[in-house]
């Protein structure tokens, strides 16, 4: 996956959530953590509040959903922001979100 052009890019923000997908990727080698480290101590990392998860849970009972998924979207949509994601259809349902494939 090409992260490089999106990590990089000064208005790109992150979730938590996205935080912990990245380094907690179980195949992730010790250089890779300390890239990844450096780069999201330079991002805007959006934390996961309360409203975010009151609205995950209303996408996950509308539809099964992952719990990532939710809070990426819900963060998302509350912050209204583009949601840069290769897996486009599995939000096809949230009419309210922006979705972008950057691959």
């Amino acid at each position: 996956m090409h992260l490089l052009p999106l990590l990089i890019d000064p208005t790109c923000v992150v979730s938590e959530i996205t935080r912990l997908e990245v380094l907690g990727f179980h195949r992730l080698t010790d250089l890779e953590k300390a890239y990844y480290e450096r780069v999201f101590v330079q991002k805007t990392v959006l934390p996961i509040t309360k409203d975010i998860i009151d609205l995950a849970i209303q996408y996950r009972q509308a539809r099964k959903m992952s719990a990532g998924d939710s809070i990426h979207a819900t963060t998302a949509v509350l912050h209204q922001l583009e949601l840069q994601t290769r897996n486009v259809s599995d939000f096809s349902h949230i009419f309210e979100l922006k979705v972008n494939n950057p691959i």
